[in-house]
């Protein structure tokens, strides 16, 4: 039991059709109560703003890890985020659209409740647009929706690219194209929803199939732990949820780069955990929805990592409502 016992609540997805053993949202609530916090969970529809403050309906849960019994709803509770709650994980997957947006809107009316990560550094966040404000870390990239644009900049980087909705997760919507594809223009209208949708196109990285696509966790822009994931032979994703193999890895010279360029960005803009991807010393992708990988991390080198997160999660409320409460006094 620790000294001083939170309340965490979880936005996330339904908590009754995760994938017990990988999900990292449920690693870090089933840490956070084998510390003896209460873990409450919600969806973003729970979500409403009264009297001004952000109020949710949630649940309190209590979690084992098997598979298909993993969950008990113990109580339903009206709460007031910023007078019932201490800390609040927005671990909402993407889509980042209308819906996402307006619940990171609600969360930023939080004044006493912790929100990680910070909301107004996630609507400033995009995936896939952040990374760009490192551009000279990542392989030749466009950001188009108009098809010629697409053709123009794929023939320039010698007839073959990777493009990607700017709002997707775990590999979803993501196609390695090439210039003698018969259906390149039918992908490309698909992509880009007949050219009503920005996406990114990037130069392919070979890499991925020799080195794989490297999956590094940042915690407050420090290095938390990393996985080397290798597309199956008939992918050239590498992400897990389409058959990816996790593999370990160490960070390199070219990694380290990287992180140290992001590191005082990520602070400053309330980027507590976040996750990078990087192929073949190349940074493609800077997750800050609900970055994923640290089950896979535990299992492969035997450590519990979400117990550093809920650790320095601990210690950050802790100091926050200290200084809350000095301030009152004052």
């Amino acid at each position: 039991m620790p000294s001083s016992q939170l309340c965490m609540a979880f936005i996330m997805d339904p908590i009754e059709s995760i994938a017990v053993a990988s999900d990292t949202t449920f690693g870090l609530m089933l840490e956070a109560q084998r510390c003896g916090h209460r873990v409450l969970y919600l969806e973003p529809h729970d979500l409403r703003v009264d009297a001004g403050g952000p109020a949710a309906k949630a649940r309190g849960v209590a979690l084992r890890p098997e598979a298909g019994r993993h969950v008990t709803f113990t109580e339903a509770c009206e709460v007031h985020l910023d007078e019932d709650i201490d800390v609040v994980f927005q671990r909402k997957d993407p889509p980042v659209d209308a819906a996402y947006v307006a619940t990171t809107q609600i969360l930023t009316l939080c004044e006493r409740a912790l929100v990680l990560n910070r909301p107004r550094g996630i609507l400033a966040a995009n995936e896939k647009l952040y990374a760009l404000h490192f551009r000279d870390l990542m392989p030749e990239t466009l950001v188009a929706r108009r098809i010629p644009e697409l053709l123009a900049f794929m023939d320039k980087l010698g007839g073959e690219m990777v493009v990607k909705p700017l709002d997707g997760k775990g590999g979803e919507g993501i196609f390695h194209v090439h210039n003698r594809d018969r259906n390149l223009f039918s992908i490309l209208e698909q992509v880009t929803q007949f050219e009503r949708r920005w996406i990114m196109a990037q130069r392919y990285l070979s890499a991925v199939r020799s080195e794989g696509d490297k999956r590094i966790l940042l915690l407050e822009g420090e290095p938390l732990g990393a996985l080397t994931r290798i597309p199956s032979e008939r992918e050239h994703r590498a992400n897990l949820h389409v058959g990816g193999r996790a593999e370990p890895a160490e960070l390199d010279a070219a990694d380290r780069r990287i992180v140290e360029r992001l590191a005082p960005a990520l602070r400053r803009d309330g980027l507590f955990f976040v996750g990078i991807d990087v192929i073949g010393g190349y940074l493609t992708e800077v997750n800050v929805t609900s970055p994923t990988g640290i089950r896979e991390m535990d299992a492969l080198y035997g450590k519990t990592l979400e117990s550093e997160v809920i650790g320095r999660v601990e210690e950050l409320a802790a100091a926050r409502i200290g200084s809350l409460t000095n301030s009152k006094k004052h």
